[in-house]
């Protein structure tokens, strides 16, 4: 496994990845109603993540298949958090969260995150140390649940 900055070069399949999983989130299975969202994972959409000074994303690969990735906005939010189904349950989120979190305390951040998560995946963060701050939010065709964490660590 490596993992590593994420580059233009990844954009496609970063988006391919994310795109495979959405049904995780969209209300509706066909994406129906979260068009504004789904153009937010697109090939253009995620080099622009890529390339903005204000994120940090970072792409797990076995071999030289893509298999995870990671996006922290503003040092702050975990933006993107998602695992090829293939490879889910295997920890590999749990290893992108870990890099993340240290190279974001390496920048400042003073072990606190946020975090809109997917309610399908709110368990992966609860175990990271996330709690819910809110309640199911269902807007523009997506549904998730706001959590925070406060004074947070790795875990092993």
């Amino acid at each position: 496994m490596n993992i590593r900055n994420a580059t233009n070069q990844d954009a496609e399949a970063v988006s391919t990845l994310i795109q495979s999983v959405a049904h995780y989130f969209t209300l509706h299975p066909e994406g129906e109603g979260a068009e504004d969202f789904l153009k937010t994972i697109t090939k253009d959409a995620i080099e622009g993540y890529i390339n903005a000074s204000n994120f940090n994303y970072l792409a797990e690969f076995i071999d030289e298949s893509l298999v995870g990735v990671i996006a922290i906005r503003d040092n702050k939010h975990l933006y993107h958090l998602f695992v090829s189904p293939p490879f889910q349950g295997r920890g590999l989120s749990r290893k992108l969260w870990n890099a993340a979190f240290e190279m974001a305390i390496q920048l400042g951040n003073p072990r606190e995150f946020t975090v809109n998560s997917t309610p399908y995946a709110a368990p992966v963060y609860a175990s990271f140390g996330f709690e819910a701050v809110g309640q199911k939010v269902e807007t523009k065709g997506i549904a998730f649940i706001p959590m925070k964490l406060s004074g947070g660590n790795t875990v092993a």
